[in-house]
């Protein structure tokens, strides 16, 4: 029996799309109608059905990174054999998936998680975490896993590592008014993985006024690679509430993903947001999960999503002002990004 569940993304931005990918038969039978055996290859060839009609970037990726999914079967089928066992045929599924570039693709057994990483292992991190402790002292303030404080030149710095734990409304008030007093925001959210997307949009929520679009979505209306529906635009709804009137400055790094790299695509959609630091990483489409034949769950990215002028947004999105921690800094305990943050909102080098 496939299993479909809700996997680090809202609820409702879940139900919406599970209700337009279950009226366009996207997870009939999941696996296709063809029965697979628990056997290696009925097992590879279960895993590659399962992306080559679901998957949501296989045209797009075909254009950007050159991938060939029929060659890729091609190739790793060769691999397939009747008596290799359990952690073999793990590790040739999992080599599969990695030609994606996805970290929302992912095989999971009993005792262990295929993942691909690589959308960050190449790039430099532009951030320390103890670097990041000096800026925040002793004495910050913490809800609901924001940490904030107003550093000496009155900017406001908060520290938003996960979305993965709700934030409550209440906490955002009490933040954003012990905040107002400060000339500007900084807003680190640098090495931020992701969590819930609608956790995400209630902190982008603060930063406007009004409806804004910042997107689009699509979800897939059939097996074949371009087989979606058009595009639906997505807006950020202003939040009831204390909302910020004064500028603010968004910290990324390579390892901003999932939830992160929406909650940047939306930030830099607002007045008086200026995105600085590095291209996250990207992982723009939501992931579903499905299962083969042996048991293993498969974890795969469904609906693609894109910036306001329709362009993808997997691969990652791009600061406004591009800016890299240099080594000489780090070496004094100096955040390049927080200090060039605090230079555009007025604020000063730190002693």
């Amino acid at each position: 029996m496939t299993t479909l569940f809700l996997s680090r993304i809202g609820r409702c931005r879940f139900l919406c799309c599970l209700a337009l990918m279950l009226l366009g038969g996207l997870f009939s039978g999941c696996v296709g109608e063809q029965e697979y055996a628990d056997t290696p290859q009925g097992n590879f060839e279960a895993l590659w059905k399962l992306i080559d009609e679901h998957y949501c970037f296989l045209d797009y990726k075909s254009e950007v990174i050159g991938l060939d999914w029929d060659e890729v079967r091609a190739r790793y089928g060769r691999r397939i054999s009747s008596d290799m066992d359990r952690d073999a045929l793990f590790e040739v599924l999992t080599e599969m998936l990695s030609e994606l570039r996805d970290g929302h693709v992912n095989v999971y057994s009993a005792g262990d998680m295929g993942r691909n990483w690589s959308w960050y292992e190449d790039y430099p991190s532009n951030f320390r975490a103890d670097i990041q402790e000096r800026y925040l002292g002793r004495d910050y303030k913490i809800a609901s896993g924001l940490k904030y404080r107003i550093l000496e030149d009155n900017v406001g710095y908060v520290v938003c590592g996960s979305f993965s734990s709700p934030i409550g409304s209440g906490n955002l008030d009490k933040m954003l008014d012990y905040l107002r007093s400060s000339s500007g925001l900084i807003l680190d959210v640098r090495d931020n993985g992701g969590g819930d997307l609608t956790t995400a949009e209630l902190l982008a929520s603060c930063f406007t006024n009004e409806r804004c679009h910042v997107g689009y979505i699509c979800h897939k209306t059939g097996p074949g690679h371009s087989d979606f529906s058009a595009p639906r635009a997505e807006y950020l709804e202003a939040r009831r509430g204390v909302r910020w009137q004064k500028p603010v400055v968004v910290l990324t790094n390579r390892r901003c993903y999932s939830a992160t790299n929406t909650f940047v695509r939306d930030m830099q959609c607002l007045d008086g947001v200026t995105v600085v630091g590095d291209v996250t990483g990207g992982g723009s489409g939501l992931p579903f999960s499905s299962e083969l034949p042996c048991g293993w769950s498969v974890r795969f990215s469904a609906c693609p999503m894109f910036d306001r002028e329709g362009n993808q947004i997997e691969f990652g999105i791009a600061p406004d002002v591009t800016v890299s921690l240099r080594p000489e800094d780090a070496l004094q305990g100096v955040d390049t990004l927080i200090e060039y943050a605090r230079s555009l909102l007025g604020g000063s080098i730190s002693d």
